[in-house]
């Protein structure tokens, strides 16, 4: 018995192992094609130039004056000058755009988890399809049987023609039941496809089966505000804000220029001049604004914060309640199905015996159908419930 115990227990391990395998496949190939995730890069790195852009002195300024004949002593002039901020002032607004691209980084990785959960929900109503559809032909395979057996009983006067008719119904129900399967297959195919970027009739591999796992209460809670990319991009948001307060605060400080002229004389002896100039901040209407904005964008992305934590923290419970509701359901139904089937044994070999109550035979029939088709859109919700569990809580995948 234990042997068998452990048989039963690697198999749904391996199932579990090779599911995990094909969604990670999956999913690296999503997050290395699917052009969004690209874009968001694209965005990262474009937020990386920004740094030499505000870190760098600014261009040195060059002139040149050429004076008309006779009207003064000297006939051209040369200077150039090199201005530079006060001091620190370079330095945080490097901070500022080097904070801005770290978080830009963690918008990238939170729209790749996003991407993950939507690869995920695209991919588990395939297994639903495909379960659905098995079951279905499985149900015309029985009543094809049903038929034969009803038709034969007819035949030798044991029961009426009414149940070989309330058979072709069903039948035509169930054809028509699978005919719509095999066409919904196409437009899920490709919306999977599409959000790995690549052609809409690219083969999918399913899982044959699902494995509900059983989770502890507050099954990932403890990692839900702890590396969150959401709430890491904001609070790098903030410090970027600070670094602009105090590059504003700095910007209202004088700047010094240093520089050198050269004069080209009539009498041949030319002069080389020192130069150094300091601005004068006198307007500081435009230096408080810019401090003024800082100080409001910080209190923006705190309260951005707040909400994220807020929604993050609602969002985890009605997760997670879908994730307990679905496993009761698959439950029940395996359950449902199991009696089911010996009610409809049951039935069956009486009608066989007396040819009565096939009626019951059928409805039982349809019964055991629902059961079956409700179990596998149960496993598949909660696949896809544990999917958002994962992006809500961030998790990474190897």
């Amino acid at each position: 018995m234990k042997f068998i115990i452990h048989i039963i227990f690697l198999v749904i391990l391996g199932v579990s192992t090779v599911q995990a395998q094909t969604l990670n496949e999956y999913y690296r190939t999503a997050a290395e094609n699917n052009p969004g995730i690209q874009s968001k890069y694209k965005e990262f790195e474009a937020a990386l130039q920004k740094i030499p852009q505000v870190s760098s002195l600014p261009d040195p300024t060059f002139s040149f004056s050429y004076n008309i004949p006779k009207m003064m002593s000297q006939s051209a002039e040369f200077s150039l000058m090199q201005t530079f901020p006060w001091f620190g002032t370079l330095k945080a607004q490097g901070n500022a755009a080097a904070l801005m691209a770290e978080a830009q980084f963690q918008s990238f990785l939170d729209a790749r988890n996003q991407l993950y959960y939507e690869v995920s929900a695209a991919y588990y109503p395939l297994y639903e399809l495909d379960r659905w559809k098995q079951i279905e032909q499985e149900n015309i395979e029985i009543l094809q049987s049903y038929r034969s057996i009803a038709n034969s009983k007819f035949k030798n006067g044991v029961a009426p023609m009414v149940d070989v008719l309330r058979v072709d119904i069903m039948l035509k129900d169930a054809v028509t039941n699978l005919n719509i399967l095999e066409k919904k297959e196409k437009p899920l195919m490709t919306t999977f496809n599409k959000l790995l970027n690549r052609d809409v009739d690219k083969e999918v591999t399913i899982d044959s089966s699902l494995n509900a796992e059983y989770l502890q209460d507050s099954f990932r809670r403890d990692s839900l505000l702890a590396n969150n990319p959401m709430l890491n991009a904001l609070d790098l948001k903030v410090k970027a804000s600070e670094a602009n307060e105090t590059a504003a605060k700095k910007q209202g400080l004088p700047k010094l220029g240093i520089g050198l002229g050269y004069a080209l004389m009539e009498s041949g002896k030319n002069i080389v001049m020192p130069m150094v100039s300091v601005s004068i901040p006198i307007f500081r209407k435009k230096y408080k604004a810019a401090e003024k904005e800082a100080q409001l964008m910080q209190e923006s992305y705190s309260l951005q914060k707040d909400e994220v934590v807020n929604s993050l923290t609602s969002n985890y419970e009605m997760t997670w309640f879908q994730i307990q509701q679905q496993k009761e359901l698959i439950d029940l139904y395996e359950q449902q199905t199991q009696q089911t089937n010996q009610s409809l044994n049951l039935l069956f070999s009486a009608y066989s015996n007396s040819g009565k109550d096939f009626e019951e035979v059928l409805r039982m029939q349809q019964q055991l159908l629902k059961y079956e088709k409700m179990k596998a859109t149960a496993e598949v919700e909660y696949q896809i419930a544990l999917a958002k569990l994962n992006y809500i809580t961030a998790k990474t995948y190897k």
